[in-house]
């Protein structure tokens, strides 16, 4: 797995792996991080693959890392 690129994003730290026959897109925000495998079939650059990522997704994105900050919160409570 080598990394291809970042995305640039106000709010987390995105990094493109390439990988066998897949991009792993993986998104960071503090301590916590969430990783997508997409298969290359269809997707030619990082703009393609760019382009996957319209405002909900990303707002679909931030409301996983809220639940997982709760849950680590209530983990160490």
């Amino acid at each position: 797995m080598r990394i291809i690129g970042r995305i640039l994003h106000p709010e987390f730290s995105i990094t493109v792996f390439e990988m066998n026959e897949k991009f792993v897109v993986k998104f960071e925000a503090g301590m916590m991080e969430q990783t997508y495998k997409f298969l290359k079939d269809g997707i030619n650059s990082m703009e393609d693959l760019e382009a996957l990522f319209d405002e909900q997704f990303y707002d679909n994105i931030r409301e996983r890392f809220n639940e997982m900050y709760l849950d680590m919160k209530r983990a160490r409570a």
